[in-house]
């Protein structure tokens, strides 16, 4: 391949890297516009994230297999065609019910794109470069995380919550031209056939789970339904496993995850994930709805992560290479884990300086670590099962998103309510079983509403309430990713790698 089609190419990859992850971070700022703007409960607010990394955590292993069986670029631009018209849908919703719909037809385009642009870098760059270009693509999407909360709020300020969707369809149309124009074909001549009953088990095992910890809100931890629906994930997710581990053709390859650099990759990146998941939610909530920031401005304040998460990436293939790929994995991961937990240190009344060092924790964290990773994973099982080693990579971060903001949201519901409701008792009784009714709506982070409902007195309780839930979410999120550090940490045994790789076949067993 020409250098420049190789250029063509990582610039197509980076377009699509872009717009997924502007549209993560740009959808975040804009949920408390989404949810005034709708009349959102707090539930379906979580929905209109988890609709979409749902589907793209249920879909995105089938999505590598399609793409290293029928063709990576012809998949990539279905991806891109689908995001684009998706993100329309969604701009148009009158409604919530709407909205999350649309967003799960935009998580099938997501799903076909997260995978497939990694493996077309891994096909279209040899190894001694290709550090190089997915450190180019991973700094590509950390200006997309950047842009999004500042191009969002911007977006808001000027017209509505709908500009933050009608914005990927110029990206994606010039997604389209730039992989028709220079992206090659390529396939895996191995490539293994769909598994549709895995997939079906693994998607209804992940929506039982995300399902069953979003409706904690409204029910009991130890209540029938919560219990029914995370039971059903549990036998749903056994067997997953044990049909993945009979099946002749796996769509999900258990014996990739005795390589123990391959399995830390994916472990690092669910909790990595899991807890910018909950961050961007929290936060964004906190300076909106607590403490009366403007979209615009809750934007701009991610600046401060941003910067060094673009620094570290640029930085991530160099690092690599003079310390070696878990070194840089261990640093990135703890310095995210203790940037995430930072941010327990917020109350009520906190502003951005108590919440500045964080940022900067967390991106430098993540830019580190996202990488790194990412390189750890394909190098793991050869450029040759770059499809299906992406694939099975993006699914972790996927699932670690989905359930992270499920689980750490529901610990800070939780929280919140419980927080509340023993404020509640203490009020007069005219208003006491009002309070009370009201706990779903604090811990949902619906201030002004809750407030407007009882006196204005009432308004440092309602948000030292919510605060009391975001703490817990984000310090138990942050204990996860530092638990992912201390794992990654440890050094794994040369004869046990040296015998997975072979009993695997192909690729190098690197550390």
């Amino acid at each position: 391949m020409t250098r420049s089609r190789q250029l063509g190419t990582l610039a197509a990859a980076c377009a699509a890297q872009f717009m997924l992850v502007l549209d993560m971070t740009i959808v975040n700022v804009a949920l408390p516009s989404i949810q005034a703007a709708l009349g959102v409960t707090a539930g379906n607010l979580q929905w209109v994230i988890n609709a979409y990394v749902l589907v793209i955590a249920a879909l995105i292993l089938v999505a590598g297999t399609l793409g290293d069986r029928f063709g990576r670029r012809r998949l990539l631009l279905a991806g891109l065609v689908i995001f684009t018209a998706a993100s329309s849908a969604c701009a148009l919703s009158s409604d919530d019910p709407q909205l999350i719909a649309f967003r799960a037809v935009q998580g099938l385009g997501a799903a076909l794109l997260a995978p497939l642009a990694l493996a077309i870098l891994a096909d279209a760059f040899p190894p001694e470069r290709r550090s190089s270009a997915i450190g180019i693509w991973a700094a590509v999407g950390g200006i997309g995380f950047g842009a999004g909360p500042i191009v969002g709020g911007a977006l808001i300020a000027a017209f509505d919550w709908s500009a933050i969707f009608w914005v990927n369809v110029p990206m994606g149309l010039a997604g389209i031209a730039l992989t028709l124009a220079f992206v090659r074909e390529s396939r895996d001549p191995a490539a293994r056939p769909l598994d549709l009953p895995g997939a079906a088990l693994s998607a209804a095992g992940l929506f039982c789970l995300t399902f069953g910890l979003i409706q904690t809100e409204r029910h009991a931890w130890d209540s029938a339904p919560t219990l029914t629906y995370l039971g059903a994930a549990a036998v749903l997710l056994t067997a997953f496993v044990a049909r993945e581990a009979a099946a002749r053709e796996p769509m999900l390859p258990l014996a990739y995850f005795r390589r123990p650099r391959f399995a830390v990759a994916n472990l690092a990146f669910a909790c990595l994930y899991g807890g910018l998941a909950i961050t961007l939610f929290y936060v964004s909530l906190f300076f909106q709805n607590v403490r009366d920031w403007s979209a615009l401005r809750t934007g701009v304040s991610w600046i401060a992560l941003n910067v060094p998460f673009l620094a570290a990436s640029l930085l991530a293939g160099r690092l690599q290479r003079r310390y070696g790929r878990g070194r840089v994995v261990v640093a990135g991961t703890a310095l995210a884990g203790v940037g995430t937990a930072g941010f327990g240190l917020l109350t009520a009344g906190s502003g951005f300086a108590v919440a500045l060092p964080f940022y900067v924790l967390d991106g430098l964290g993540f830019g580190l670590a996202a990488p790194a990773i990412s390189v750890m994973a394909v190098a793991a099982v050869g450029s040759e099962r770059a499809g299906l080693a992406s694939g099975v990579l993006n699914t972790s971060r996927q699932v670690g998103a989905v359930v992270g903001l499920a689980a750490f949201g529901s610990l800070g519901a939780t929280i919140a309510r419980s927080r509340w409701e023993d404020h509640a008792a203490t009020l007069p009784a005219g208003v006491r079983g009002r309070a009370a009714e009201l706990a779903p709506v604090v811990a949902g982070g619906q201030g002004d509403a809750a407030v407007g409902r009882l006196a204005p007195d009432q308004g440092d309780a309602v948000a030292a309430a919510f605060a009391s839930g975001m703490r817990a979410a984000v310090v138990a999120a942050g204990a996860l990713i530092l638990l992912s550090a201390v794992l990654a940490a440890l050094p794994p045994r040369g004869a046990a790698v040296a015998r997975d790789a072979q009993a695997v076949g192909g690729g190098s067993a690197v550390s």
